[in-house]
């Protein structure tokens, strides 16, 4: 059985049109069989995206296993950021291309394996991670966006308590300053600066 974090998929492909209201605007999106929330957008990414204060988003910003493109999507329709998304999914990469023309969005859209094409520095890494994945990987991605931060750069990411959200939120504690932006039904939005180097 394949996963929506596999390179590859080997379930047959039903694409589905599915449409989501957030921050009073309608979105399109076209879902598929094994991507993540191939129902519409999910809760967890609900929550962060209406926790994420968007006049404050700006510069060159990573949406992280961008799934078929629902964050980068939004995050581009809002500000003037340059907006790069990944996954390692190649049906995702296509849906988050096609959802992006839908969208009326200019975003860059490429596959990456967690960070190993990644080239350049963000001021915003903003993602729901793969939890399934497992804890190593999952640390994986969240320690090692520091590398990939601008000075002062923020991670933001959504977790389930469920999933360990407070002691993942603990930990990040030893490479972050982490402030908790919101909890909502379980779920925790989680905002990660890199320290600068005067600390």
């Amino acid at each position: 059985m394949s996963y929506y974090f596999d390179k590859q998929i080997d379930t047959e492909s039903k694409e589905v049109t599915t449409r989501a209201e957030i921050g009073g605007k309608v979105y399109t999106f076209k879902t598929d069989n094994n991507v993540f929330s191939k129902r519409g957008l999910d809760f967890g990414t609900r929550t962060l995206l209406e926790s994420i204060d968007i006049k404050n988003i700006s510069g060159d910003v990573l949406d992280f296993g961008c799934g078929y493109g629902p964050i980068g999507i939004y995050i581009k329709s809002n500000t003037d950021s340059i907006v790069d998304m990944v996954d390692i999914n190649e049906r995702a990469i296509n849906l988050a291309k096609k959802n992006a023309e839908i969208n009326n969005t200019f975003v860059n859209i490429f596959e990456s394996d967690v960070y190993s094409n990644i080239t350049k520095k963000y001021d915003f890494i903003i993602t729901n991670p793969p939890i399934r994945v497992g804890k190593k990987v999952l640390y994986e991605i969240l320690i090692d966006a520091k590398d990939h931060l601008k000075e002062n750069g923020n991670l933001i990411f959504v977790i389930n308590k469920d999933q360990g959200a407070k002691s993942v939120m603990k930990d990040m504690m030893n490479y972050y300053n982490v402030t908790l932006l919101k909890k909502n039904k379980g779920f925790f939005v989680i905002n990660c600066q890199k320290y600068s180097k005067k600390e």
